[in-house]
């Protein structure tokens, strides 16, 4: 049996998830539902999909909630099944992960110390090789899945690090890193760097970073000697970025679609995308459009 490239997946998930309060008071916003599927169940599944071993969940103590929702509920399946509710025991015991199949790891990241620092909590995690992060707010969907194109692409890409890459508008660049391209092969911009979050007139490109990423391995001995960054936190940005000249940087443009969700637009953005393709909500959409809008009568 073939050795996957990949064989470890992080996913960040300690975030408080301000913009989503009061609702993330309670539920961590990795647990919000699009539809009926919680947002983090989608990252997951795509790295499943992409043949990884090991998932490392970066998490805070007050988010227990995603641990329960990863891992598999075995009593509340059989109280299902018992109860005559096969197919939602089913779909119950397919969406946790079988720790049969894949490792599960969860580690603390205690305070908000940046992202490139939840991704050095992983480290004593990892397995040896390359290591894919996941942010489960970029809702990515194509078949097949983001990562699992960019894991196909990597072997031969030339390059340590690999950031998936998409074009913004030109006003929209300093929401997001952008790469400094140095030539363009089909899907595969290579780049000597990316600037995070720069002014629409200083950006390097319109090629912006969204949240998957194909690291080597030796990023975790950059994350260790890096100063903190903007926000006075550890930027995993700052540490592609060093390492661009040394193991080389690629931008991966994926074939699929890129939802926003960690705001509240991307959000609806991404149920309304879904519900429509959907033969059970695709009236209630057509219904709602054709109504006025709704407004709450004044008390």
């Amino acid at each position: 049996m073939t050795t996957p490239i990949v064989r470890t997946a992080i996913f960040p998930v300690a975030g408080l998830g301000t913009r989503f309060l009061p609702a993330t008071k309670a539920t961590p916003k990795e647990l919000l539902p699009v539809i009926d599927t919680p947002l983090i169940q989608f990252a997951i599944d795509e790295a499943r999909e992409a043949g990884v071993e090991r998932m490392v969940f970066v998490s805070h103590p007050s988010k227990s909630a995603i641990e329960r929702h990863v891992r598999a509920d075995h009593g509340l399946i059989e109280t299902l099944r018992a109860r005559g509710k096969a197919q939602l025991a089913q779909e119950l015991h397919d969406a946790a992960l079988n720790e049969d199949h894949h490792e599960v790891e969860f580690v603390m990241q205690h305070a908000p110390l940046g992202l490139g620092h939840a991704v050095l909590c992983a480290r004593p995690h990892v397995l040896p090789g390359p290591v894919a992060v996941l942010l489960p707010d970029d809702l990515i969907l194509s078949q097949p899945g983001c990562l699992a194109e960019m894991i196909a692409a990597y072997d031969g890409c030339g390059a340590g690090h690999m950031v998936a890459a998409m074009d913004v508008p030109g006003d929209e660049v300093s929401r997001y890193g952008v790469l400094a391209p140095s030539r363009v092969d089909g899907p595969l911009t290579h780049a000597t760097g990316m600037v995070e979050k720069p002014a629409p007139g200083a950006a390097p490109s319109r090629k912006a970073v969204v949240g998957r990423y194909i690291l080597d391995g030796s990023i975790f001995d950059t994350l260790e000697g890096l100063p903190p960054g903007a926000n006075d936190e550890i930027q995993l940005t700052d540490a592609i970025a060093a390492d661009a000249g040394r193991i080389g940087l690629v931008g991966y443009e994926f074939s699929g679609r890129r939802f926003d969700c960690g705001a509240k637009a991307g959000m609806l953005e991404a149920t309304l995308a879904l519900a429509s393709g959907h033969p059970d909500y695709a009236p209630v959409i057509a219904r709602a459009l054709a109504g006025a809008p709704f407004a709450l009568a004044a008390e």
